[in-house]
């Protein structure tokens, strides 16, 4: 497994980057009519697949959606095995009053966070990962 495991190094080096735009989560019942270059992320849940696309994306394919998010990944390249991140960043955002939603790639983790809240969740995670 590749990626970095130690805590200290991946909070020192974890550098979050906003991504422009607005995303939303959408619940389909299959992904027919949806390219796969306009999804971001899904995952398959018994109720639905669970889809992250743009807003514009979602507005063009008439999706429905009930939270508007901003995209924010740390660009780090956190191992899959790693102890200790995802509770470091989630507790100073929830410790800041911001709800978080964190997807784990291969190389990255990614957190979506209420867009009006995207700039204050920038300013927290970098004073993390300033110590």
């Amino acid at each position: 497994m590749s990626g970095i495991t130690d805590i200290q190094i991946l909070l020192k080096a974890m550098t979050p980057e906003l991504h422009a735009g607005e995303y939303v989560f959408c619940a389909v019942a299959a992904l027919d009519g949806i390219a796969m270059e306009d999804i971001i992320c899904f995952f398959k849940e018994a109720e639905a697949i669970t889809i992250i696309v743009s807003k514009t994306t979602a507005d063009t394919l008439d999706l429905k959606y009930d939270y508007v998010a901003a995209w924010i990944t740390l660009t780090v390249h956190s191992s899959l095995q790693a102890v200790g991140l995802t509770a470091a960043f989630s507790a100073v955002l929830a410790k800041a009053g911001i709800s978080c939603n964190v997807i784990a790639g291969y190389y990255h983790d990614h957190i979506f966070v209420a867009h009006a809240d995207a700039e204050k969740a920038m300013k927290t995670l970098l004073e993390l990962q300033r110590g």
